[in-house]
């Protein structure tokens, strides 16, 4: 982005929050934020000073609420709060995740209702635009006070402990911090639950899960038009009309995409009328509107969830607008898991469909007129056959991973946290199967390809040529068995990227547009 995205000013958009946290764009906190900051640290100073007790400012935490902490030891308390709960262990968390948690904490810092001081959001902030990025570990929050471990441990980086990575380089914290010119935060009352406080690794992995579905459920889309027309199926039951009939919203937005990526080709053409002989196609084919609009349908309720929580702040306890300082539960994960968990059933869905429409092209019985496995030498060459076992391999495992998260809960903290959300082993599983739907999509993609040429002398539509076209830039056409998974790979990552969706797109635009031209 040209400017830098001002953090404090408005509420991030979802659009923001990817540019940060994949793509590296710069941030800047909004002067009316700091202010708001500064004005709320009063508060907490003034609490500080009282010889009464005040929860998570002159005490204990969790099941220690309500011990007394003396003045001269409530340093010592913040530093061994984030230290111990800096307990994550496993394989390291994407760096666009962590830098999502470290931006989605820092937007609540910088409502001003954490009671932390400005030192410790621009410290974050500097972070971020220094390309800093803490090692978080893949076990540890329960997603009940939120991401605990995953928080503590950006926060044990920011007080110059731990490790980070700058550039894909393992760099000790403090080495990292020194270099950047970052002072290490040194933490006084009550920062040390503001930064551990808050649902913000589930929400940023919802975030750039819901922007992959976007690409993804259009590229499904894209898939099941050139199975469906290389299969010499019809596009007959995707009309406007029997979509009226049933006004699911993604279902008729899927059912658009088919027609239009289905418009313009010989290939449909060439079938259609009562000669065909057949009364309807396979519901992989006939129903790819109807599951793909259930994801679409499920992508809208998750996005009004994240929207919601992107709006929040999240922290305990809290310093209200007139200034009291509150305990409690809006840490709790439940509305993020409980969507996370259903967008892996819909994920799994997608794919499993996929898979069908890929197995039905290889199977001569359902095929109408393909070789078998779209082989080039039948009984010498395999084709795609174990392109097949390799969907139907990851659908396999998108069913496990459809299992929700949400509805399990294992008590911590003495029965003090006795019941928790698991949203972020939630977020876990829906990233890897996104990445399984990529390659499963991508397997029926090739197919397709392969299909359509084998169809020759027939042509395939504007939009899945256009595609075809594009695979073959990366994977070569029918012929002899070759090397298969390099293929597969450099498919999926057009499919990732969002190439074989925007190629998808725009083939039909400028289609309609020559159309429109030539009708005019």
């Amino acid at each position: 982005m040209p400017h830098p995205i001002r953090i404090g000013a408005d509420v991030l958009t979802p659009a923001e929050v990817v540019a940060i946290a994949r793509h590296g764009a710069r941030i800047e906190l909004a002067d009316e934020a700091l202010d708001l900051i500064a004005e709320t640290r009063g508060v907490i100073d003034g609490l500080a000073a009282d010889p009464h007790p005040h929860y998570g400012v002159s005490t204990g935490f969790g099941a220690l609420a309500t011990t007394f902490i003396a003045p001269e030891r409530r340093r010592q308390l913040q530093a061994s709060l984030i230290r111990s709960h800096a307990a994550g262990t496993g394989a390291e968390v994407e760096t666009e995740v962590v830098r999502a948690l470290q931006l989605l904490r820092l937007q609540t810092l910088a409502t001003g209702r954490t009671g932390v001081r400005t030192v410790v959001a621009e410290t974050y902030a500097a972070m971020l635009n220094a390309g800093i990025t803490p090692v978080v570990r893949e076990y540890g929050s329960l997603g009940c006070s939120g991401d605990l471990a995953p928080l503590a441990h950006v926060a044990l980086a920011a007080m110059g402990e731990g490790d980070v990575r700058i550039e894909g380089a393992l760099v000790p914290a403090s080495t990292a911090l020194a270099d950047a010119g970052i002072e290490p935060l040194i933490l006084e009352e009550k920062e040390g639950l503001a930064l551990i406080n808050g649902t913000d690794g589930m929400l940023g992995m919802l975030l750039l899960a819901l922007h992959d579905l976007e690409t993804l459920i259009t590229t499904a889309d894209l898939a099941a038009a050139m199975s469906i027309e290389s299969q010499l199926g019809t596009d007959a039951v995707f009309a406007a009309d029997l979509m009226a009939m049933r006004p699911q919203v993604g279902q008729a937005a899927s059912a658009a995409h088919l027609r239009a990526f289905l418009a313009g080709s010989p290939m449909v053409a060439s079938h259609r009328g009562p000669e065909d002989g057949r009364v309807q196609d396979a519901y992989s084919l006939r129903c790819a509107p109807q599951v793909h609009g259930a994801a679409r349908d499920t992508m809208s309720h998750a996005a009004t969830i994240a929207s919601r929580e992107l709006a929040s702040v999240i922290d305990n306890p809290v310093v209200t607008v007139d200034g009291r300082i509150e305990s409690n539960g809006n840490f709790h994960g439940a509305p993020v898991a409980a969507v996370l968990d259903f967008l892996a059933i819909s994920v799994a869905d997608v794919a499993s469909v996929s898979e069908r429409r890929t197995d039905r092209a290889l199977d001569p019985a359902r095929s109408h007129g393909l070789p078998p496995f779209l082989a080039h030498e039948v009984g010498v060459d395999s084709g795609l056959m174990i392109a097949q076992y390799a969907a139907a391999g990851i659908v396999s495992e998108l069913k496990r991973l459809a299992v929700p998260a949400s509805v399990d809960s294992i008590p911590s903290s003495a029965m003090q946290e006795d019941h928790v959300s698991m949203g972020w082993a939630a977020a876990r599983k829906l990233r890897r199967a996104i990445d399984g739907l990529a390659r499963v999509l991508a397997i029926e993609v090739i197919t397709g390809a392969r299909a359509l040429d084998l169809r020759a002398p027939l042509l395939a539509g504007p939009a899945t040529g256009a595609v075809r076209d594009l695979v073959r830039t990366v994977a070569a056409g029918p012929g002899p068995d070759r090397f298969l998974s390099p293929e597969i790979e450099a498919v999926t990552e057009l499919v990732r990227s969002g190439a074989v969706a925007r190629t998808a797109v725009s083939s039909t635009t400028a289609a309609s547009s020559i159309t429109a031209e030539e009708n005019s």
